[in-house]
């Protein structure tokens, strides 16, 4: 039975059997791949984590002409005000309008908790859908409901006849999994349940010519598109992207590609499963087209599919040469230097090799989470940058990172924008790892990193000011133990 016959997506924990808990050497766990933790590991003490409502919000406001409702206490959600600059600026890019996200809420209360909150969701629906007459309503239920018990998917079922827009219930009870990127599948499994053409096994008539589905759940910003989308058209193919950003009466045309490429396995894989289970649409998510080597590879299996190999291997080799030549005269400020990585699990693995590739001595990592599809990455990086330097899979736990960096002393760390305090706070020179406004992906995204990274190096001195006046909140005994003491395997045992 395929997943997307269910109301909602399974966790991650179950379907992938993906962890969120480890520490080790990197050759340790490229030797023994999934097998390095298990899905039942955790932590004796843990500091914080994400929900997974978060990452759901960043694609569910980018979709245009969308309403996203969020059936659940006035708090959940609130982070759409900070993420709304975004989605104005990937609106302007791509469509050439300024236009704020739209997301309301059902705002339960404590009464509601009691008596349920499924008649205010409902009002809410007709509410939205008379006010803003969108094409669709992302109908999202947080923790509350899910306690609760309210019937979101039976609530929607009855009100579509009475509406214009489409509603896609999406399960977001952040309770239910610590694998936040369990989100991606939540949204996706909306899409692909709403959006995508009815009909079992029925396989949509294919356009002419030759057209890829270049998948980017929240994975690069509209500047990497272009890039991507350039290297593409330059083997002949048309370019699609989907699903950010994408008009939602579109969706359908996922569906009539002859190729699905992923642009990040972490984000990708539920839905690709399902575009080839069901209309027989092929995918490739094998790398994450982030530094030299990936990008080439990552070009170079889509020419293949096409029987393009020969003009592929041109067109790599050209923008290699040009790229070389370019970081040359930057490659001398990143010799001796250290360098940590940490993201989601495939950013961080497909920068790291980055790094190392501008010339940087890779000291540390820190992934999200660890699932199969990093295996090749941890074979790749064992190649690159040898294997004696550790590897923390952490959903965030910064108390973790502040001991591996007093220990390490890298020269520059590049997290997200929201995780770089700890290490600008030890004086240590940062760079944000993603940022929908600057160039991170293909040849272009290996120069312009570089170039910042260039610039950073060059003028450290603010952090090591801001470690003058800032601290971290940890005893100095903290930092000559073990940064993995926590962390408990499967069976109990401590790391």
């Amino acid at each position: 039975m395929s997943y997307f016959e269910l109301k909602e997506p399974p966790r991650r924990e179950d379907r992938l059997k993906a962890c969120i808990a480890h520490g080790a050497s990197l050759g340790e766990v490229a030797g023994r791949r999934l097998g390095c933790c298990l899905p039942e590991s955790e932590r004796s003490f843990t500091q914080n984590s994400i929900c997974l409502l978060l990452p759901a919000l960043g694609t569910m406001n980018s979709i245009p002409n969308s309403v996203v409702l969020m059936h659940g206490g006035l708090g959940c959600g609130s982070s759409s005000h900070g993420g709304n600059a975004a989605v104005r600026g990937g609106n302007n890019q791509r469509w050439g309008i300024v236009k704020d996200g739209t997301w309301l809420s059902t705002g339960l209360t404590e009464a509601d908790v009691i008596s349920g909150g499924e008649p205010k969701l409902a009002e809410a629906i007709l509410e939205a859908d008379r006010r803003y007459q969108p094409a669709v309503i992302f109908v999202v239920a947080s923790c509350v409901p899910g306690i609760i018990g309210d019937d979101v998917d039976g609530v929607v079922e009855q009100l579509q006849p009475e509406v214009s827009a489409k509603l896609l219930p999406v399960h977001c009870e952040g309770f239910k999994t610590k694998i936040w990127a369990t989100a991606y599948d939540a949204v996706y499994h909306a899409i692909g349940r709403t959006l995508l053409p009815d009909g079992e096994n029925k396989t949509p008539e294919k356009k002419a010519g030759k057209t890829v589905n270049l998948m980017n759940m929240s994975s690069m910003g509209r500047v990497d598109e272009l890039e991507l989308e350039r290297l593409l058209k330059a083997l002949g193919l048309k370019v699609n992207v989907f699903p950010v950003f994408a008009d939602p009466n579109g969706m359908k045309r996922m569906a009539e590609a002859d190729l699905s490429i992923s642009t990040c396995p972490t984000h990708d894989d539920y839905m690709l499963n399902h575009l080839h289970e069901k209309y027989q649409v092929p995918f490739i998510i094998r790398h994450m087209p982030i530094g030299i080597e990936n990008t080439g590879k990552w070009l170079a299996d889509v020419a293949e599919f096409f029987g393009l190999g020969e003009q592929a291997r041109a067109l790599i080799a050209q923008e290699e040469a040009e790229l070389a030549a370019a970081l040359a005269p930057l490659k001398s400020m990143f010799a001796g230097k250290k360098a940590f990585s940490s993201a989601g699990e495939f950013r961080a693995l497909s920068t790291a090799i980055l790094l190392a590739e501008l010339g940087f001595e890779v000291v540390g990592i820190r992934a999200f989470h660890h699932d199969e599809f990093a295996d090749v990455e941890y074979e790749k990086l064992v190649r690159i940058t040898g294997q004696d330097y550790p590897l923390n899979i952490a959903n965030c736990q910064p108390f973790e990172e502040a001991n591996l960096l007093r220990k390490l002393k890298p020269d520059v760390f590049l997290g997200h924008m929201n995780g770089n305090s700890t290490a600008a706070k030890l004086g240590i020179a940062t760079h944000v790892i993603y940022n929908t406004g600057l160039h991170y992906v293909g040849y272009r995204g290996a120069y312009e990193l570089a170039r910042r990274l260039y610039r950073q190096l060059k003028n450290p001195r603010f952090n090591a000011n801001l470690s003058r006046f800032a601290s971290l909140p940890y005893q100095e005994s903290w930092y000559s133990q073990n940064p993995f003491k926590y962390i408990e395997t499967a069976g109990g045992d401590s790391e």
